[in-house]
């Protein structure tokens, strides 16, 4: 993500780095588990914090990449996960540039609350650049938050309707689409969850 995007994880990476891993990803991901191939994937985790996905699914038998762009987050997640199969990239939406460079693409992509970080622009040419990292057959699962900003972050109010459509111009088309609640007990705050397919 662009700094400006990031805004506020840096400072708060120890207290984050405990919240997001007393989150399982079994429970984060409850809608779309039955979405995801038992078969060894190729993962790309977009703002994968502290890897607690990343790792789950290398736990799983696949192959993940995480691409985390703050640097204490990231550390976090190197330390937590050290041991476990995960290469860890320093990448940033919208434009991905390492992950683009290299060429790749992946069988499942994940956008965990991340996309909220983007204004309409960004999400536009952050589209553009993960659509072209899903392999064909290959799904993308993303979460939006929805609810007030808290102090010092920097998010938008990104309808599901806008990503579906965005998806659908790029060759992705919808799997799953749910809203949910809170997993952290905030009364204000909802998730989307969408799964895509190329």
């Amino acid at each position: 993500m662009t700094r400006s995007s990031t805004a506020g994880y840096a400072a708060e990476a120890d207290t984050l780095a405990v919240r997001y891993e007393n989150l399982r990803f079994e429970d984060v991901h409850r809608d779309i588990l039955h979405l995801i191939p038992d078969r060894p994937l190729r993962v790309l985790d977009i703002g994968a914090g502290t890897g607690r996905d990343a790792a789950a699914l290398a736990r799983r038998g696949h192959q993940v990449t995480a691409a985390e762009p703050t640097a204490e987050l990231r550390a976090h997640g190197q330390r937590l996960q050290a041991g476990l199969p995960i290469l860890w990239l320093d990448d940033a939406l919208p434009d991905l540039p390492a992950l683009s460079a290299r060429g790749e693409t992946y069988d499942l992509v994940l956008l965990t609350a991340v996309w909220m970080h983007l204004d309409g622009d960004e999400r536009r040419r952050a589209m553009a650049a993960v659509a072209p990292l899903v392999a064909a057959g290959g799904r993308l699962a993303m979460t939006l938050r929805h609810g007030p900003v808290p102090p010092g972050r920097r998010m938008f109010e990104v309808p599901a309707t806008e990503v579906i459509d965005q998806a659908a111009a790029a060759g992705l088309r919808l799997l799953h689409h749910n809203s949910r609640e809170d997993m952290q007990d905030r009364a204000a705050v909802t998730w989307d969850v969408l799964m895509l397919e190329r």
